[in-house]
């Protein structure tokens, strides 16, 4: 594995990234939309119950906050290999000497760099429109992050090894299928409101124990480390597990030939 390689590859994403508005917006316009719409609703309902104990603004801000670490990092593996797919660019990326190994960590490296960007920016809006201080985490930001990332990684590499076996037919998946574990993952409601078979499958969730952990600080009380362990095992299975799946998809991909990938 070669260093100059995976920076080669992260940096064309990045030349990309600054030349696409498609990108652009996707970082900056819809994470701001998000949180005017999220929030001043969040609002509301804090005027309906001025006297509840958990303020429900800074619960929602933060919510759409640390979702976007986790759509952010899988957005960054799979997007990126549909882009290619779109371009016919990844036979010519695989004939220069680049490894798999070199082409799935330059991916989460990207994945690294523009969760963090959106979580400054993200965190920026929200104290500009509510006096949300995302920050008010402390060191409790290093876990969350580094956990949510993790999870954003494994549904993005699940997603890559179905496309690569499948094909773009498949490619609503790069932006659909986050979106399934956001209900069992409890981004805005506490894991206790939901329906009794929705909460087993909670369970099962490494993202659900980091935002039960975020209303925990936001309720004055201290994280517990029990569900972050958790959490962190659950994202290490299922981690390893979408990279074996995406290396047997790569694999069976070159056995029957990158030009057939539609």
């Amino acid at each position: 594995m070669k260093a100059h390689r995976i920076f080669a590859i992260i940096l064309r994403y990045l030349f990309l990234f600054r030349h696409s508005f498609d990108r652009l917006s996707d970082s900056f316009y819809w994470p701001t939309i998000d949180l005017a719409v999220w929030g001043l609703t969040g609002s509301y309902l804090q005027q309906l119950q001025p006297n509840h104990l958990t303020p429900i603004v800074v619960m929602i801000v933060s919510g759409i906050v640390f979702w976007y670490i986790v759509w952010r990092a899988q957005y960054e593996i799979t997007v990126n290999l549909l882009e290619d797919l779109w371009d016919r660019n990844l036979i010519n990326a695989f004939v220069a000497p680049l490894q798999f190994s070199e082409w799935i960590v330059s991916f989460l490296l990207l994945g690294i760099i523009k969760a963090a960007i959106s979580l400054f920016f993200t965190a920026f809006v929200a104290y500009v429109l509510y006096k949300v201080q995302i920050f008010m985490y402390g060191l409790y930001l290093i876990p969350f992050f580094a956990l949510l990332l993790m999870t954003g990684w494994f549904v993005g590499l699940f997603v890559t090894g179905l496309i690569l076996r499948y094909g773009t037919r498949i490619q609503t998946l790069a932006w659909a299928m986050v979106a399934v574990i956001s209900p069992f993952s409890a981004v805005y409601y506490p894991v206790s409101a939901l329906p009794v078979w929705a909460q087993k499958i909670a369970l099962f969730i490494p993202s659900t124990y980091v935002f039960e952990g975020m209303r925990q600080v936001i309720n004055g009380h201290n994280v517990d480390f029990q569900k972050m362990l958790i959490s962190l095992l659950l994202n290490i299975v299922y981690l390893s597990l979408a990279i074996i799946f995406v290396r047997r998809s790569f694999k069976k991909l070159l056995q029957t030939g990158f030009i057939n990938i539609t």
